[in-house]
């Protein structure tokens, strides 16, 4: 089976807006540069990276707390945070005059509103990070559960950024979502925390399928550092517009913390019952794009190659992560009995996938089965179900695989088990 290398972002758009996996922001009206819409099949494979998430980072760990913190926060956060004064990017040169050159100024990248009557508003921002509402909740968290050290804060959620010139479809983008950890550690123990997150950080990008040699660490030098980090490690992956970052991993130090105390004059730091001493922990912080993400699991699994000596594209995403699971189909439309058996196994399998809430089982009776199973492969539905005369004799299907086109016939009764075999721990059927 040939396979065709060096896709281009086109392809990937293309097929994004095809699908229903990502459509241009507000395109009916023209569009509004750096926005993009999820569709059905983009929204279920965000929600399947999310879940795996959570689950690898939250759920399966002791010591780790979730939150989800507003999205407007005083306008003191920012003030402590650093990035009223440091968050900016400096002004492009204007397009529109010959030989112009940067103006020397900057450009704060926050998103400016403002919050109550026009006379009294008070100025707020829309985040540019998720990582300030964990830490302006480490005492709320601290004093209600009284985790041990080390423990850490979890959020998935929305952040902003007023992004001069987005680009590279998803990549770089004026609204995106974000899953970050912060986690707090004792300052004798950072070192020792880091290279542990730096480990499973590549565990987490393996799990999620993307090949080990389009992912790369880079080492920050410092000059190149947030002005909060004092070790800064960016995980890079092989995008089809070149390598580029796709998540990171920073020693906060206690900045974040030690900042807050200091402008709030609330005392946040720690008590050792160990030590019977205050520390201010610090901070080890692991942070995912998932917009990035979603492009780059959909550029490494973006295939073209042939099968059964046609031409194909298909999405060889990892199991876990398909928008849909299976599909079933009825071998001919026209043919009532077929299509009531189909209906049936549909049926079936259905309530199992949907208690999970997630997209898991597709329905298909539309077109020939051969352009059925190439508008799954387009999808990357792992395996397709075939409801055939012999069905309606001895009640086996059709399992079709989507990598391989291997075809073998399953007892129905035995398509659930056969299938959460094959998802592994992360089914969700």
């Amino acid at each position: 089976m040939a396979t065709e290398k060096n896709i281009s972002l086109d392809q990937i758009v293309a097929l994004c807006k095809r699908r229903g996996f990502i459509y241009p922001g507000s395109e009916i009206y023209g569009g509004l540069a750096g926005t993009w819409d999820y569709g059905p099949l983009g929204v279920a494979l965000k929600n399947n990276l999310k879940n795996l998430w959570w689950r690898r980072f939250v759920t399966d760990r002791e010591n780790m707390y979730g939150i989800d913190a507003a999205i407007l926060m005083n306008e003191k956060v920012w003030q402590a945070s650093g990035h009223l004064a440091n968050f900016s990017d400096p002004l492009p040169p204007r397009s529109d005059l010959k030989d112009s050159k940067p103006q020397g100024r900057t450009f704060n990248l926050m998103f400016q509103t403002s919050i109550g009557a026009t006379d009294e508003a008070m100025v707020a921002y829309l985040r540019p990070e998720t990582a300030q509402g964990m830490f302006a909740n480490f005492k709320n968290v601290v004093d209600s559960f009284h985790p041990r050290l080390p423990f850490g804060l979890a959020q998935i959620g929305k952040a902003f950024r007023n992004e001069i010139a987005p680009r590279d479809f998803i990549f770089r983008a004026r609204e995106f979502e974000q899953m970050e950890i912060e986690y707090f550690v004792k300052p004798a123990n950072w070192n020792e925390q880091f290279e542990f997150w730096r480990r499973q950080m590549l565990a987490w990008l393996a799990q999620i399928g993307l090949t080990s040699d389009k992912v790369h660490e880079l080492e920050v030098p410092e000059s190149d550092r947030a002005h909060y980090s004092k070790r800064t490690i960016d995980f890079e992956f092989d995008f089809p517009f070149g390598r580029k970052e796709l998540c990171g991993l920073a020693y906060r130090t206690d900045f974040d913390l030690r900042n807050h105390s200091q402008l709030s004059t609330v005392d946040l730091s720690y008590y050792d019952d160990e030590t019977k001493e205050k520390i201010m922990p610090h901070v080890i912080e692991p942070t995912f794009g998932l917009d990035r993400l979603v492009l780059a699991v959909l550029a490494n699994a973006y295939t073209e190659d042939e099968l059964g000596g046609e031409k194909r594209m298909v999405l060889k995403l990892a199991p876990a992560l398909a928008p849909m699971k299976t599909a079933v189909f009825p071998l001919l439309k026209n043919k009532p009995k077929l299509v009531a058996k189909a209906l049936e196994i549909y049926r079936f399998l259905k309530p199992q996938a949907t208690s999970h809430k997630l997209q898991a089982i597709a329905w298909d009776d539309n077109g020939n089965i051969g352009k059925r199973y190439r508008r799954q492969d387009e999808i990357g539905t792992p395996w397709c179900i075939t409801i055939d005369f012999q069905t309606l004799e001895d009640d086996t299907v059709t399992l079709r695989a989507r990598d391989t086109g291997e075809q073998t016939r399953v007892e129905i009764n035995e398509l659930s088990s056969r299938l959460a075999d094959y998802l592994g721990r992360d089914s969700v059927i």
